[in-house]
């Protein structure tokens, strides 16, 4: 599909990478990992056609449909949501204009004439090009894709102009995946969308019929999405088999082997060099000398990569805090009619990691800035336990620095009696080291500012601590190290964060945003996800007590996560439950046709040939029905 031959790619005087060799095939799932500033959004605008190589050759497929979504800066104005995606369709439409055109004509010219059959045979070929392109289902498709990405049905008629920078982003990931390009490109497509959304991405790409190559910094979306991980590291790209986990394994292993080769090729020629230098003055010698220099110039030195910049902290410990940390007693919170949070009781304990989930809109933010004392409760009491210092860090904190102060002056202004070298270690820490730590504020870009508020929050360390998306633009590595961080933090801590493994490995306990209500799950992520499982299809309840052995089988089942049903077989099943229906979709839209051309005059044996293709379609979606009936119960008793 898409060929690399030596390929390079330069920015300014710095090499990103070279002699790049690479085959992309028709049903490849990639993802691109590197460092920041290693060339990964640079690969993909090459892939897009948007950059051009330094050097080497890049072919494509003659008539290769190609759809890109870069990070951020796409706008969208003039139709609304709904009429904005459907406009993927525009060529459909057409056809579907055409169509009607042509048996309008039909109806009004003799059966027999030459005509006739001329606007037949294209009615044919429209007819079958519309359904192989599932034209029939459009407003389905773009109802579906809208509401995997969180939009409700209120919002479809809204107008672009309408929404956020975030929804337009999301708006344009919509009509991407409703395109369905034969390769599709994404820039951090999970940046914007919440855990739901993201979920129903990743079942969305997993049954993309086509090639897809993404960059991301969320660990879990990575492992479920993609089969092979390409990395932009040390001047070239390396391919790795597998998922995000497959990787960091092999990678740690390549660079063992690496180190291993430059330990012997160090010895090599240490040894050489001390031969040289031991015998070049002894002319019996001169032979085996010339010799030794001759293979020293032939040794291509082994070079290691410059140690990665990871940024390195730990929150300071804070002072103990009273058993209870926090308490909400029959808490409600409104915008003007708008009833956010209503009648919550709840407990905040000493030690708690509590991770806020929910859907966008649904009130994560506004209960962390309730607890930060950020907003006023519209009704209810809220009540700080003994010793209880909060400390909150808002998505958009950074908003709250001055633009004009520079780095190391802004946070020596809060710093006490800390001293610069200390300051300066901790810059470094959020890779703002050097000539960086005394840039201005106002000349970062977003998730430099959100790394650099991040620091300042370090020089106050509490006991209760209040995090809104501490994630936002932090990469994989600076990830890694803020959970460290926290998982050795003693002190209490609530946040809300998109990144499923960060919340998995993190969270004690999940609080469920949703409906004005607040639902408490013990555990983490997948406990929590597993628990939403029993909910939705709860165990049968024992028959009678004189069976109480099989009354305890069927306990540990509802309560053993391990007995679930084999997700493979599940997914078969979800796959062909799905086929069936887009099989009732088309048969249903083909008698509809068949029912529309019967209604027009036909000839004897036109009309017995539409007859018996309409009597086989209906047994076709009988059989469609009843195998898409049974697959969805089983699917459903599977949970």
């Amino acid at each position: 599909m898409i060929t690399f031959s030596g390929a390079g790619k330069r920015f300014a005087h710095k090499v990103l990478f070279e002699e790049l060799n690479w085959l992309l095939a028709p049903k490849d799932r990639v993802g691109i990992v590197g460092g920041n500033g290693t060339g990964k959004s640079t690969l993909l605008k090459i892939l897009a056609g948007l950059e051009t190589l330094d050097h080497g050759e890049m072919n494509a497929t003659k008539g290769l449909r190609i759809g890109y979504l870069p990070q951020e800066g796409l706008t969208l104005r003039g139709r609304t949501v709904f009429a904005e995606c459907l406009s993927v369709f525009d060529s459909l439409k057409n056809i579907e204009t055409e169509m009607e055109s042509l048996l309008h004509q039909m109806s009004d010219l003799d059966p027999q004439s030459e005509e006739y059959q001329a606007a037949a045979d294209r009615y044919h070929r429209l007819d079958t090009e519309f359904h192989a392109r599932e034209g029939y289902t459009v407003e389905s498709q773009v109802g579906t894709v809208l509401s995997g990405l969180g939009f409700g049905k209120e919002d479809w008629q809204r107008y672009t102009d309408e929404f956020s920078g975030g929804w337009q982003m999301r708006i344009a990931l919509a009509k991407l995946l409703l395109e369905k390009p034969n390769l599709l490109l994404l820039d951090e497509p999970t940046n914007h969308l919440d855990l739901e959304a993201r979920n129903w991405l990743e079942e969305y790409l997993h049954d993309y019929p086509f090639a897809f190559v993404l960059i991301s910094h969320d660990r879990y979306f990575l492992d479920v999405t993609v089969k092979e991980l390409i990395e932009v590291w040390n001047k070239r790209v390396w391919f790795y088999p597998g998922n995000y986990t497959k990787y960091l394994q092999l990678k740690q292993e390549r660079l063992d082997h690496l180190q291993a080769q430059a330990r012997n090729q160090n010895e090599r020629v240490e040894q050489l060099e001390a031969f040289i230098s031991r015998f070049r003055a002894q002319a019996t010698k001169a032979k085996q000398v010339q010799s030794r220099i001759k293979e020293l110039e032939k040794i291509e030195r082994i070079e290691l990569p410059p140690e990665e910049a990871t940024i390195h902290f730990s929150f300071p410990q804070p002072k103990a805090s009273g058993r209870v940390v926090a308490e909400f007693k029959k808490v409600a919170k409104s915008y003007g009619p708008k009833r956010v949070l209503e009648d919550i009781n709840f407990l905040i304990e000493r030690g708690d990691r509590i991770a806020l989930v929910g859907h966008n809109g649904a009130g994560k933010s506004t209960l962390i800035k309730l607890l930060a004392g950020a907003e006023p409760l519209t009704a209810g009491d809220y009540a700080i336990g003994h010793n209880v210092e909060p400390d909150y860090f808002a998505q958009d904190q950074y908003k709250e620095l001055d633009p004009d102060a520079r780095l190391f002056d802004d946070l020596q202004s809060v710093a006490g009696s800390r001293g610069t070298t200390e300051l300066r270690t901790l810059l470094g820490c959020f890779l703002f080291s050097d000539d960086d730590a005394f840039k201005r504020i106002g000349v970062l870009s977003g998730g430099e500012r959100n790394r650099y508020a991040l620091a300042r929050l370090l020089l106050h360390p509490s006991n209760f601590l209040l995090l809104d998306e501490p994630t936002n633009h932090l990469d994989m590595r600076a990830k890694d190290v803020l959970l460290e961080a926290l998982q050795n933090f003693n002190g209490t801590l609530v946040f809300v964060s998109h990144d499923r493994y960060f919340i998995d490995k993190l969270a004690t306990k999940i609080f469920e945003i949703g409906g004005g209500e607040v639902k408490i799950y013990p555990g983490n992520y997948e406990d929590y996800l597993w628990r939403k499982e029993q909910e939705a299809n709860p165990a049968p309840a024992a028959v009678t007590e004189s069976v109480p052995q099989v009354v305890e089988v069927e306990q540990k089942t509802a309560a053993a996560p391990q007995k679930r049903v084999n997700p493979i077989k599940l997914q078969q099943m979800k796959d062909r439950c799905a086929a069936a229906e887009r099989s009732i979709g088309q048969l249903e839209a083909e008698i509809a046709q068949l029912e529309r051309e019967m209604g027009a005059f036909q000839t004897g044996d036109q009309l017995l040939k539409m007859t018996a293709g309409m009597d086989d379609r209906r047994k076709r979606l009988e059989a469609a029905m009843a195998e898409w009936e049974d697959l969805s119960q089983q699917i459903e008793e599977a949970g």
